[in-house]
């Protein structure tokens, strides 16, 4: 499981001396763990837990590699090359724990696929393609740049 390699990491971190690394552990441990939390809540009112804990942790790393590669693009163009180079090197260990991403070309055959599949001829049919693209390989996959790719090949 993702968990016990995140875990495992932060442990030779630790041994290891790496202050950086094992603060963007704790990052990491720190957002997986609020998600724990918004879930519990809604166990309650739905009654069930997440169906698979990698997905939910690969989802909560996405997020977090997303939000600090806007970062990096808003302190480039601020011209703070310190932090941005700081979130960076977040970004490389945070990257570590998800698994091997689509390349284009995967992508796009693996959308071909899905529009073969359901008869998607035009824009209107993007909504379904999306939703199966996402139900298929959205721990392999950055759904952001898969739009482009969807739109290019539905138009």
């Amino acid at each position: 499981m993702i968990r016990d390699d995140i875990k495992q990491a932060q442990i030779a971190a630790m041994k290891a001396g790496d202050k950086e690394t094992r603060a963007a552990i704790g990052l990491i441990q720190a957002a997986v763990k609020n998600r724990d939390i918004e879930l519990r809540g809604g166990e309650a009112r739905t009654g069930g837990a997440p169906a698979d804990d990698d997905a939910l942790v690969i989802e909560v790393l996405q997020k977090m590699v997303k939000q600090r590669r806007e970062s990096i693009a808003m302190f480039e163009q601020g011209g703070r090359t310190e932090l941005a180079a700081a979130e960076a090197a977040e970004v490389a260990v945070i990257e570590r724990f998800l698994p091997a991403q689509m390349s284009e070309e995967e992508t796009k055959a693996a959308i071909e696929a899905i529009k073969v599949e359901l008869g998607a001829a035009g824009m209107k049919d993007m909504g379904r393609v999306m939703a199966e693209l996402k139900a298929r390989h959205a721990t392999t996959l950055d759904m952001s740049k898969a739009s482009g790719l969807v739109k290019a090949a539905l138009s």
